[in-house]
């Protein structure tokens, strides 16, 4: 007979009296616990990565089949799908090297000289211009220094555009001269090495941003007026069809006025095009290492743009002439215009000659996350919605615009592809996920719950794992898995979601997880992200601690004696406040990469919602986890890495000091060399390791 150690990994199903006459081990609960962690590995096809043939509408792609690699090539206009003997052939173009940019013409690669992996083997500071066909390549800028240099070779593609007529090149050029700096130590050389980082704090100097010109003729370089305030965010839109205007976006340092800019491309004059204004924040922008804003789409006549707003409290599409001046709304409230979770976008394609918008929204007021296709006529008219199914679509659309691939999946739902026409009709399916190994496993579905909030109306959605070998008739510590910053959402949304794998991960360990996204957190309107305003750290504990008092109301094998929660980045942040602000409820914690105040945080990442400390003194003290330190009362457990560029080791020092001086034991966990991206999976996977035992230890689920 079969161990039930091998039957549980063959993923065969026991009967609940089995089951209670022979629980499984700790040891097989880690076995069943890293096959989840594998599994995305595992699972395969669902997505479709479309070569369009020239007529626009045909493609083919590769997929797998019974292990070996298949091509199909599909005809949408007669809906025929074709097995091939091998993949086509295709048209050579001119290979890029790196992040560089071709001319529309093909004539010309543009490039940006790429940092190294340390600061002081910065080979070079200047773009250049490589033959496409071959040949040396051309300095295009001689003005880049040390500290005032041409775009980071990691947004080059995103900061730089070509001209249509393949003319001039638009580039910015940032100076950091000014910057604070922060120390990355290296302390596993032969030698320590310390190596510093330009760093922008949201109470000190920004980078100074100029928008240039760049002729490739004459290699002048043209200023663009972007206006007084040399430290605003400047983000290139693109360009006038005839290359007659560049377009830019400039934000001021409080996120409270946005403009669109027009630039004369032979004098560098600029005017103002648009300006929209906030008594918040203006939306459509990403944080990150780069300020992007995806709110405008130039349409090809050269006569108007499409323009993305929250001016309603809800997300929607106007449309615009070049003069600024307003033609119509397209959308109405009714649909939060938005792209699908994990990626950014709202328009998915313009079909100017038919006269259609399509676009990403969120529709459904009772699953408000779900993410549908619509068009809508340039004119306001005829508003359709082109996909069915609940949970998250995203897609591809032909270049003809007459067809599109839609992209599905949902909490449950693993991706799966169908091909559309450009009306929504369904063509046929192309391909469906492969999770024979997760369904081998034969775990419990994940429940999608919906609870309130601390303020007892607004609606809060999460997901809910438990153990293969589930007994209701049991008592389950709980692990809540939080992320929870004002910029995105964390729960999950999709089959393959990252989170949602750790989260599903732990439960086989004898746990009950979940994961739920409070207020303050995007997706769900302005009304519902601006809690977050003037107010980090005030209301999203509380609102953790009300789902998961609602939850365990309704089920009561969830222990709330024995609560845990765990998080990175800004989920470690959270985590740390869970165990100071609700001390009484969240009894073990492990956080990673954590923020713990953001005086000295990235400004584009919290002024939003924080402002200026001058001027918000007290907002910034309140977010600030070191004037809790005295509050602990749990195991905690904090994770860092000492080359962290996202989250300074600074104020990890700070927090562990705070912790001392308030007589309060914790545990750390100091990661040599690890980023911010790699803390989680050090040498590797070390940190979750760790963070795995610390919460089996501490919350005890049991054999």
């Amino acid at each position: 007979m079969l161990s039930l150690r091998l039957l549980l990994v063959a993923g065969i199903a026991f009967p609940p009296a089995q089951l209670r006459a022979q629980a499984p081990t700790m040891a097989d609960r880690e076995v069943l616990y890293r096959s989840i962690l594998e599994l995305p590995a595992k699972m395969t096809n669902g997505g479709v990565t479309p070569h369009w043939m020239p007529d626009g509408s045909s493609f083919w792609y590769t997929t797998r089949e019974q292990g070996n690699t298949v091509t199909y090539q599909i005809d949408p206009t007669h809906n025929t799908r074709t097995l091939l003997p091998q993949a086509p052939q295709v048209p050579l173009r001119p290979n890029a090297q790196g992040r560089e940019l071709l001319s529309p013409d093909e004539a010309w690669f543009a490039g940006v000289d790429a940092w190294a992996d340390s600061i002081k083997d910065y080979p070079g500071f200047n773009i250049y211009l490589r033959p496409s066909g071959g040949g040396a390549r051309m300095t295009l800028t001689t003005s880049g220094i040390r500290g005032y240099n041409w775009s980071y070779d990691d947004y080059f593609e995103t900061e730089a555009k070509w001209s249509p007529d393949s003319r001039r090149l638009a580039a910015l050029k940032i100076d950091y001269r000014t910057l604070d700096s922060i120390p990355i130590i290296h302390w596993l050389k032969p030698h320590t090495e310390v190596e510093w980082w330009s760093w922008r704090r949201p109470d000190g100097p920004y980078d100074t941003n100029e928008l240039y010109l760049l002729d490739v003729g004459t290699r002048r370089e043209i200023r663009v007026d972007t206006g007084s305030d040399p430290d605003r965010p400047i983000v290139i839109l693109g360009w006038k069809g005839d290359a007659s205007e560049l377009y830019f976006a400039r934000m001021d340092r409080e996120y409270k006025q946005l403009d669109v800019m027009a630039a004369d491309p032979a004098t560098g004059r600029s005017r103002v095009v648009l300006t929209e204004r906030s008594q918040t924040y203006v939306g459509g922008w990403e944080v990150g290492g780069s300020w992007k804003f995806r709110g405008v789409n130039l349409l090809d006549d050269g006569k108007r743009f499409l323009w993305d707003s929250e001016r309603s409290g809800r997300n929607g599409l106007y449309l615009y002439s070049l003069d600024g001046a307003l033609i119509r709304r397209l959308t109405p409230d009714s649909i939060l215009v938005g792209g699908p979770y994990g990626t950014r976008g709202d328009v998915a394609a313009v079909d100017e000659g038919a006269g259609w918008v399509y676009f990403s929204g969120h529709g459904d007021r009772t699953r408000p996350y779900d993410v549908q296709l619509y068009r809508v006529g340039l004119d306001g008219a005829h508003l359709t919605r082109l996909t069915d199914g609940t949970g998250q679509h995203y897609v591809r659309f032909a270049p003809s615009k007459q067809f599109f691939i839609d992209y599905r999946t949902t909490v449950r739902d693993p991706l799966a592809s169908v091909l559309r026409k450009a009306d929504g009709s369904l063509l046929r399916p192309l391909e469906s996920g492969n999770v024979e190994a997760y369904t081998a496993l034969k775990l419990r579905p994940r429940e999608e719950f919906v609870v309130k909030a601390d303020d007892g109306k607004t609606d809060l959605y999460g997901v809910l794992y438990l153990p293969r070998d589930f007994d209701p008739g049991r008592k389950y510590p709980v692990i809540d898995f939080i992320y929870g910053g004002p910029a995105d959402i964390g729960s999950p949304k999709t089959f393959g979601d990252n989170l949602g794998w750790s989260a599903e991960a732990m439960a086989q360990l004898g746990f009950v997880t979940l994961t739920v996204d409070a207020r303050g957190t995007p997706d769900r309107g302005k009304a519902f992200q601006d809690v977050a305003y003037h107010n980090i750290g005030r209301h999203e504990i509380p609102d953790h601690v009300a789902a998961l008092h609602q939850l365990a109301a309704a089920r009561p094998y969830m222990d709330l004696s024995r609560v845990g929660i765990t998080g990175g980045s800004w989920g470690g942040y959270f985590t740390v406040r869970a165990m100071l602000q609700a001390p009484e409820v969240y009894a073990v914690g492990v956080a990673t990469g954590s923020q713990f105040e953001f005086l000295e945080h990235l400004p584009n990442v919290i002024t939003p919602w924080l402002g200026q400390p001058a001027a918000h003194p007290e907002e910034y003290r309140y977010a600030s986890n070191y004037w809790l330190a005295d509050q602990l009362k749990g195991k905690l457990l904090l994770v860092h890495g000492t080359s962290d560029a996202n989250v300074p080791f600074s104020p990890f020092m700070r927090m562990t000091d705070a912790f001392i001086r308030a007589g309060k034991f914790f545990d750390m966990l100091v990661l040599p060399e690890a980023s911010h991206h790699s803390s989680q999976y050090h040498s590797p996977g070390y940190a979750r390791e760790v963070g795995r035992r610390y919460l089996v230890e501490h919350l005890k689920p049991g054999p």
